[in-house]
Protein backbone atom coordinates (compact mmCIF):
# COMPACT_ATOMS: atom_id res chain seq x y z
CA UNK A 1 0.00 0.00 0.00
CA UNK A 2 1.04 3.56 -0.80
CA UNK A 3 4.62 2.45 -1.16
CA UNK A 4 5.46 3.42 -4.71
CA UNK A 5 8.73 5.02 -3.56
CA UNK A 6 9.97 2.17 -1.38
CA UNK A 7 9.60 -0.99 -3.46
CA UNK A 8 13.36 -0.88 -3.92
CA UNK A 9 14.94 1.81 -1.74
CA UNK A 10 18.58 1.57 -2.56
CA UNK A 11 21.30 4.15 -2.03
CA UNK A 12 23.94 3.47 -4.62
CA UNK A 13 24.02 1.78 -8.01
CA UNK A 14 23.32 -1.88 -7.27
CA UNK A 15 19.73 -3.09 -7.23
CA UNK A 16 20.04 -6.84 -7.34
CA UNK A 17 19.42 -9.84 -5.12
CA UNK A 18 21.49 -12.99 -4.70
CA UNK A 19 18.48 -15.25 -4.24
CA UNK A 20 16.50 -16.75 -7.06
CA UNK A 21 13.21 -16.85 -5.17
CA UNK A 22 13.06 -13.19 -4.23
CA UNK A 23 13.00 -9.84 -5.94
CA UNK A 24 13.40 -6.20 -5.05
CA UNK A 25 11.21 -4.32 -7.52
CA UNK A 26 13.30 -1.73 -9.36
CA UNK A 27 13.02 1.94 -8.59
CA UNK A 28 15.07 4.61 -10.30
CA UNK A 29 16.60 6.93 -7.71
CA UNK A 30 18.41 10.09 -8.65
CA UNK A 31 22.00 10.05 -7.38
CA UNK A 32 22.73 12.08 -4.28
CA UNK A 33 24.67 15.30 -4.56
CA UNK A 34 27.49 14.36 -2.18
CA UNK A 35 28.24 11.78 0.43
CA UNK A 36 28.02 13.99 3.52
CA UNK A 37 28.75 17.69 3.25
CA UNK A 38 25.46 18.87 1.79
CA UNK A 39 23.08 16.56 3.59
CA UNK A 40 21.07 18.36 6.23
CA UNK A 41 21.98 17.28 9.73
CA UNK A 42 19.66 15.31 11.99
CA UNK A 43 17.16 17.80 13.33
CA UNK A 44 16.36 18.56 16.98
CA UNK A 45 13.03 17.62 18.49
CA UNK A 46 11.90 21.24 18.21
CA UNK A 47 11.31 20.76 14.49
CA UNK A 48 8.77 18.01 15.09
CA UNK A 49 5.48 19.89 14.80
CA UNK A 50 2.63 19.07 17.13
CA UNK A 51 -0.30 17.23 15.57
CA UNK A 52 -2.50 20.17 16.56
CA UNK A 53 -0.43 22.62 14.51
CA UNK A 54 -1.53 22.98 10.88
CA UNK A 55 1.13 22.88 8.19
CA UNK A 56 0.94 24.63 4.81
CA UNK A 57 -1.00 22.76 2.12
CA UNK A 58 -1.58 19.53 4.04
CA UNK A 59 -2.38 16.40 2.04
CA UNK A 60 -5.47 14.25 2.81
CA UNK A 61 -4.55 10.65 3.56
CA UNK A 62 -5.88 7.37 2.24
CA UNK A 63 -6.12 3.76 3.37
CA UNK A 64 -5.60 0.62 1.29
CA UNK A 65 -7.99 -2.25 2.01
CA UNK A 66 -6.36 -5.42 3.37
CA UNK A 67 -7.63 -8.97 3.72
CA UNK A 68 -10.31 -9.19 6.43
CA UNK A 69 -11.13 -5.48 6.46
CA UNK A 70 -14.68 -4.21 6.81
CA UNK A 71 -15.84 -0.64 6.31
CA UNK A 72 -17.09 -0.49 9.88
CA UNK A 73 -13.75 -1.72 11.24
CA UNK A 74 -11.85 0.86 9.18
CA UNK A 75 -14.11 3.65 10.44
CA UNK A 76 -13.56 2.50 14.03
CA UNK A 77 -9.77 2.27 13.59
CA UNK A 78 -9.60 5.84 12.29
CA UNK A 79 -12.10 7.13 14.87
CA UNK A 80 -14.48 8.46 12.22
CA UNK A 81 -18.16 7.75 11.73
CA UNK A 82 -19.23 5.10 9.23
CA UNK A 83 -21.52 7.60 7.52
CA UNK A 84 -18.65 10.08 7.08
CA UNK A 85 -16.41 7.36 5.65
CA UNK A 86 -19.12 6.31 3.21
CA UNK A 87 -19.80 9.93 2.27
CA UNK A 88 -16.25 10.51 1.02
CA UNK A 89 -16.22 7.13 -0.76
CA UNK A 90 -19.58 7.14 -2.59
CA UNK A 91 -18.47 4.59 -5.19
CA UNK A 92 -17.36 1.99 -2.65
CA UNK A 93 -19.67 -0.95 -2.03
CA UNK A 94 -19.20 -1.85 1.67
CA UNK A 95 -20.24 -5.43 0.93
CA UNK A 96 -17.85 -5.93 -1.98
CA UNK A 97 -14.57 -4.22 -1.15
CA UNK A 98 -11.50 -5.69 -2.82
CA UNK A 99 -8.02 -6.09 -1.38
CA UNK A 100 -5.85 -3.21 -2.55
CA UNK A 101 -8.78 -0.83 -3.01
CA UNK A 102 -8.01 2.72 -1.86
CA UNK A 103 -10.35 4.56 0.49
CA UNK A 104 -10.34 8.23 1.37
CA UNK A 105 -10.24 8.92 5.11
CA UNK A 106 -12.23 11.96 6.28
CA UNK A 107 -10.03 14.76 7.58
CA UNK A 108 -9.96 18.53 7.96
CA UNK A 109 -8.54 18.76 4.48
CA UNK A 110 -11.41 17.11 2.56
CA UNK A 111 -15.00 17.94 1.79
CA UNK A 112 -16.49 15.96 4.66
CA UNK A 113 -15.36 18.57 7.23
CA UNK A 114 -14.79 15.72 9.71
CA UNK A 115 -12.02 16.15 12.28
CA UNK A 116 -8.70 14.45 11.64
CA UNK A 117 -8.29 11.17 13.54
CA UNK A 118 -5.75 11.60 16.34
CA UNK A 119 -2.69 9.35 15.87
CA UNK A 120 -1.29 7.48 18.84
CA UNK A 121 1.82 9.18 20.25
CA UNK A 122 5.32 7.87 19.57
CA UNK A 123 8.80 9.42 19.59
CA UNK A 124 10.54 10.78 16.50
CA UNK A 125 14.22 9.86 16.85
CA UNK A 126 15.75 11.46 13.77
CA UNK A 127 14.92 13.70 10.80
CA UNK A 128 17.35 13.93 7.89
CA UNK A 129 17.18 15.05 4.24
CA UNK A 130 19.59 14.43 1.38
CA UNK A 131 19.67 16.55 -1.81
CA UNK A 132 20.03 14.87 -5.21
CA UNK A 133 22.08 15.96 -8.22
CA UNK A 134 18.99 17.17 -10.06
CA UNK A 135 17.96 19.37 -7.09
CA UNK A 136 15.41 16.97 -5.70
CA UNK A 137 15.50 15.79 -2.09
CA UNK A 138 14.87 12.59 -0.14
CA UNK A 139 13.73 12.98 3.47
CA UNK A 140 13.62 10.38 6.22
CA UNK A 141 11.91 10.49 9.62
CA UNK A 142 13.05 7.77 12.01
CA UNK A 143 10.22 6.85 14.38
CA UNK A 144 10.08 4.43 17.30
CA UNK A 145 7.14 2.34 18.47
CA UNK A 146 7.53 2.32 22.24
CA UNK A 147 4.18 0.64 22.87
CA UNK A 148 3.51 -3.05 23.52
CA UNK A 149 1.37 -3.44 20.38
CA UNK A 150 2.12 -3.02 16.67
CA UNK A 151 1.04 0.17 14.92
CA UNK A 152 -0.07 0.48 11.29
CA UNK A 153 -0.83 3.13 8.68
CA UNK A 154 1.82 5.46 10.04
CA UNK A 155 2.15 8.60 7.93
CA UNK A 156 3.65 12.03 8.45
CA UNK A 157 3.63 15.32 6.61
CA UNK A 158 7.11 16.62 5.81
CA UNK A 159 7.24 20.31 4.93
CA UNK A 160 10.47 21.83 3.63
CA UNK A 161 11.31 25.35 4.84
CA UNK A 162 13.76 27.68 3.09
CA UNK A 163 16.32 29.98 4.76
CA UNK A 164 13.64 32.67 5.18
CA UNK A 165 11.26 30.33 6.96
CA UNK A 166 8.97 30.05 3.93
CA UNK A 167 7.29 26.76 3.05
CA UNK A 168 8.68 25.30 -0.20
CA UNK A 169 6.86 21.99 -0.57
CA UNK A 170 5.03 19.31 1.41
CA UNK A 171 4.85 15.55 0.97
CA UNK A 172 3.30 12.65 2.86
CA UNK A 173 5.95 10.24 4.15
CA UNK A 174 5.21 6.53 4.63
CA UNK A 175 6.89 3.45 6.12
CA UNK A 176 8.44 0.72 3.93
CA UNK A 177 6.16 -1.76 5.77
CA UNK A 178 2.48 -1.55 6.65
CA UNK A 179 3.18 -2.13 10.35
CA UNK A 180 5.81 -1.18 12.91
CA UNK A 181 6.45 -3.85 15.54
CA UNK A 182 6.58 -3.04 19.28
CA UNK A 183 9.86 -1.60 20.58
CA UNK A 184 11.30 -1.11 17.10
CA UNK A 185 12.27 1.78 14.81
CA UNK A 186 11.79 2.41 11.10
CA UNK A 187 12.03 5.42 8.77
CA UNK A 188 9.16 7.25 7.13
CA UNK A 189 10.22 8.23 3.60
CA UNK A 190 9.29 10.97 1.12
CA UNK A 191 10.80 12.34 -2.10
CA UNK A 192 10.60 15.98 -3.21
CA UNK A 193 10.88 16.73 -6.92
CA UNK A 194 13.18 19.56 -8.16
CA UNK A 195 13.83 22.40 -7.57
CA UNK A 196 14.58 22.20 -3.86
CA UNK A 197 17.20 24.53 -2.30
CA UNK A 198 20.15 22.61 -0.92
CA UNK A 199 19.73 24.23 2.51
CA UNK A 200 16.02 23.40 2.89
CA UNK A 201 15.07 22.24 6.39
CA UNK A 202 12.30 19.76 7.23
CA UNK A 203 9.38 20.13 9.61
CA UNK A 204 7.27 17.10 10.49
CA UNK A 205 3.66 16.57 11.48
CA UNK A 206 2.42 13.08 12.29
CA UNK A 207 -0.83 12.43 10.42
CA UNK A 208 -1.90 8.86 11.16
CA UNK A 209 -0.86 5.97 13.41
CA UNK A 210 -3.21 3.21 14.51
CA UNK A 211 -2.50 0.72 17.29
CA UNK A 212 -3.59 -2.85 16.51
CA UNK A 213 -3.71 -6.07 18.49
CA UNK A 214 -0.79 -8.53 18.23
CA UNK A 215 -3.09 -11.26 16.85
CA UNK A 216 -4.61 -9.15 14.06
CA UNK A 217 -5.53 -11.74 11.36
CA UNK A 218 -4.30 -9.48 8.54
CA UNK A 219 -0.70 -10.05 9.66
CA UNK A 220 0.96 -13.41 10.26
CA UNK A 221 3.43 -14.32 13.07
CA UNK A 222 6.72 -14.07 11.17
CA UNK A 223 10.14 -13.61 12.78
CA UNK A 224 13.70 -13.16 11.54
CA UNK A 225 16.47 -15.66 12.25
CA UNK A 226 20.23 -15.75 11.71
CA UNK A 227 20.38 -12.19 10.39
CA UNK A 228 23.83 -10.92 9.43
CA UNK A 229 25.49 -8.24 7.36
CA UNK A 230 28.92 -7.82 5.79
CA UNK A 231 30.18 -4.36 4.84
CA UNK A 232 32.47 -4.15 1.79
CA UNK A 233 35.90 -2.51 1.79
CA UNK A 234 34.46 0.89 0.83
CA UNK A 235 32.14 0.89 3.84
CA UNK A 236 29.29 2.02 1.62
CA UNK A 237 27.62 -1.31 0.79
CA UNK A 238 26.43 -4.12 3.05
CA UNK A 239 25.37 -7.59 1.98
CA UNK A 240 22.60 -8.72 4.34
CA UNK A 241 21.32 -12.25 4.87
CA UNK A 242 18.98 -14.18 7.09
CA UNK A 243 15.82 -16.25 7.24
CA UNK A 244 12.13 -15.46 7.64
CA UNK A 245 10.38 -17.99 9.88
CA UNK A 246 6.59 -18.38 9.92
CA UNK A 247 5.23 -19.82 13.16
CA UNK A 248 3.68 -23.28 13.01
CA UNK A 249 0.60 -21.77 14.68
CA UNK A 250 0.02 -19.43 11.72
CA UNK A 251 -3.54 -19.58 10.43
CA UNK A 252 -2.38 -19.67 6.82
CA UNK A 253 0.61 -19.51 4.51
CA UNK A 254 2.22 -16.15 3.85
CA UNK A 255 1.85 -14.90 0.29
CA UNK A 256 3.32 -11.45 0.94
CA UNK A 257 6.68 -11.35 2.73
CA UNK A 258 8.73 -8.18 3.14
CA UNK A 259 12.05 -7.63 4.90
CA UNK A 260 13.48 -4.14 5.45
CA UNK A 261 17.13 -3.40 6.15
CA UNK A 262 18.00 0.01 7.59
CA UNK A 263 21.68 0.96 7.69
CA UNK A 264 23.24 3.28 10.28
CA UNK A 265 26.67 4.86 10.65
CA UNK A 266 28.84 4.92 13.78
CA UNK A 267 26.97 7.97 15.11
CA UNK A 268 23.63 6.20 14.85
CA UNK A 269 22.46 8.27 11.87
CA UNK A 270 20.42 6.46 9.24
CA UNK A 271 22.35 6.22 5.96
CA UNK A 272 20.49 3.65 3.85
CA UNK A 273 17.23 1.71 3.48
CA UNK A 274 16.07 -1.12 1.28
CA UNK A 275 13.03 -3.41 1.17
CA UNK A 276 13.22 -7.00 -0.09
CA UNK A 277 10.11 -8.84 -1.28
CA UNK A 278 9.73 -12.60 -1.70
CA UNK A 279 8.08 -14.12 -4.74
CA UNK A 280 7.75 -17.49 -2.99
CA UNK A 281 4.93 -18.22 -0.49
CA UNK A 282 5.93 -19.43 2.97
CA UNK A 283 3.94 -22.18 4.69
CA UNK A 284 3.33 -22.33 8.43
CA UNK A 285 6.26 -23.78 10.34
CA UNK A 286 8.71 -23.14 7.49
CA UNK A 287 11.70 -20.87 6.86
CA UNK A 288 12.63 -18.77 3.82
CA UNK A 289 16.14 -17.37 3.20
CA UNK A 290 16.71 -13.79 2.08
CA UNK A 291 19.75 -11.97 0.73
CA UNK A 292 20.04 -8.43 -0.61
CA UNK A 293 22.26 -5.36 -0.63
CA UNK A 294 21.84 -2.13 1.34
CA UNK A 295 23.96 0.85 0.25
CA UNK A 296 24.84 4.08 2.05
CA UNK A 297 24.64 7.67 0.89
CA UNK A 298 26.06 9.44 3.91
CA UNK A 299 29.08 7.54 5.17
CA UNK A 300 30.36 4.19 6.39
CA UNK A 301 27.81 1.58 7.40
CA UNK A 302 28.29 0.45 11.00
CA UNK A 303 25.16 -1.64 11.60
CA UNK A 304 21.96 -2.81 9.94
CA UNK A 305 18.58 -3.22 11.64
CA UNK A 306 15.96 -5.57 10.24
CA UNK A 307 12.15 -5.69 10.20
CA UNK A 308 9.72 -8.20 8.70
CA UNK A 309 6.09 -8.33 7.66
CA UNK A 310 4.08 -11.32 6.42
CA UNK A 311 0.49 -11.35 5.20
CA UNK A 312 -1.87 -14.03 3.86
Amino acid sequence: MRKFLILCLLFGTACGSNTSNATSAPLTLNPYLTMTSTATASQPDGLVVSVTTPLPSPTPFTYTVKSGDTLGQIAQNFNVSLSALMAVNPNVNPNAMSIGQTLKIPSQQNSSSESTPTPIPFPVKQIVCYPTTDKGMWCFVLIHNNSSNPIEDVTAQITLIDANGKSIASQTATLPLDILAPNSSMPLIAYFVPDIPINAKPQVQILTAIQIQPNDPRYLPATLQNTSFKVDSSGLTAQVNGQVALAASSSSAAKTIWVVGTAYDESGDMVGVRRWESTTPLSAGSNLPFSFIVSSIAGTISRVEFAVEARP
